[in-house]
């Protein structure tokens, strides 16, 4: 069974969560807090599993709470968050001081709209209960070497759970003259706008949200946005990333799979996938395929994962020729490109 504090300044967002959690069988809500301080006490008494916490409360907004409750005693936090661009901004340093992931807050709407935030909810809060807590550590220096670009035509790489955090830290050991590099992050509308902007703002890469059918080239970086699929095609010789609408794959819009077939079938030889964590299994049968095509293919392993759900189904399905942690994985795509 798992113990859940939810922490909210809104009586009513308390009641709507608390509610939504109760329903699964697997969880139970042990308390709330209406602020910080609250939630002190609380998780001192009451010793939760997992927390759910509000960024903007009284008293201390949930950022400061987070920093301190990570300091001192460290424990699997999801975020409940606004769909406003501050909300997505904020949120996104949530997930660097520690918390494992975060969900918007539910808004009125259809019936069937509340059905899908509960059970995106209810599955949040159980990937945080096993998630591996990760320890901050410094990033290694950024290669000196030359880079041969020609070696690879793109570098794919999918992620959910844990993984903005993940691919940050393998993008920041990449120099500006990297191959193209297509990324798919489970993520929604303003989150993933956000995260471009962080990524863009850290590395020495050009990122930047797909918006419409590219030629792709050396030195960029392109996001999947928030509910739409990307997928890689070769039109007269040249590889074009494209953006679109249909139907979520695996309940997931975007999803790695749909990007890692697309690239399988548009010649992957030269093509290096990267599967990081995640819950679920999105990108295993795609990167399969690529392997298949004679693509290199590696997991992050798992030690060094927020969930070790995509890449062990990648692993476990044959889809993979090697794993590492992030460290290892960035740079082992450096060798593999020296000049």
């Amino acid at each position: 069974m798992i113990r859940v504090l939810v922490v909210d300044d809104s009586q009513l967002m308390r009641a709507l969560i608390g509610d939504i959690l109760e329903k699964d069988p697997d969880i139970t809500v042990v308390g709330e807090a209406a602020d910080p301080f609250e939630a002190r006490d609380a998780i001192k008494a009451l010793k939760p599993d997992v927390l759910t916490l509000d960024i903007e409360m009284p008293k201390m907004n949930g950022l400061a709470f987070l920093k301190n409750l990570m300091r001192l005693r460290p424990m699997p936090v999801v975020m409940v968050s606004t769909l406003t661009q501050h909300g997505a901004d904020v949120t996104l340093e949530a997930l660097e001081l520690g918390a494992i992931d975060y969900v918007p807050k539910p808004s009125a709407g259809a019936t069937s709209a509340l059905v899908a935030y509960s059970e995106l909810l209810r599955d949040k809060v159980k990937a945080a209960a096993s998630a591996n807590l990760q320890q901050q550590r410094s990033l290694p220096n950024r290669a000196t070497f030359g880079i041969n670009t020609r070696k690879l035509d793109a570098i794919l790489i999918g992620a959910s759970t844990g993984g903005t955090e993940a691919v940050k830290r393998v993008l920041c050991q990449w120099p500006a003259t990297m191959p193209p590099i297509l990324i798919v992050q489970h993520i929604r509308p303003f989150f993933s706008s956000a995260f471009t902007r962080h990524l863009d703002s850290l590395t020495p890469l050009d990122v930047a949200e797909l918006e419409r059918d590219t030629a792709i080239k050396a030195g960029e970086v392109w996001v999947a946005p928030g509910d739409r699929h990307i997928r890689l095609v070769r039109k007269n010789g040249k590889l074009v990333a494209q953006v679109f609408d249909d139907e979520p794959v695996g309940r997931h819009r975007p999803a790695v799979d749909v990007l890692f077939a697309s690239a399988a079938s548009a010649g992957p030889a030269k093509m290096l996938a990267l599967l990081l964590t995640g819950m679920g299994r999105d990108g295993a049968d795609g990167m399969l395929a690529l392997k298949n095509g004679g693509a290199t293919t590696w997991v992050q392993d798992e030690a060094s994962s927020v969930v070790w759900g995509m890449p062990r189904a990648a692993w476990e399905l044959g889809a993979a020729s090697a794993q590492g942690d992030l460290d290892t994985l960035a740079a082992r795509t450096l060798e593999l490109l020296k000049a």
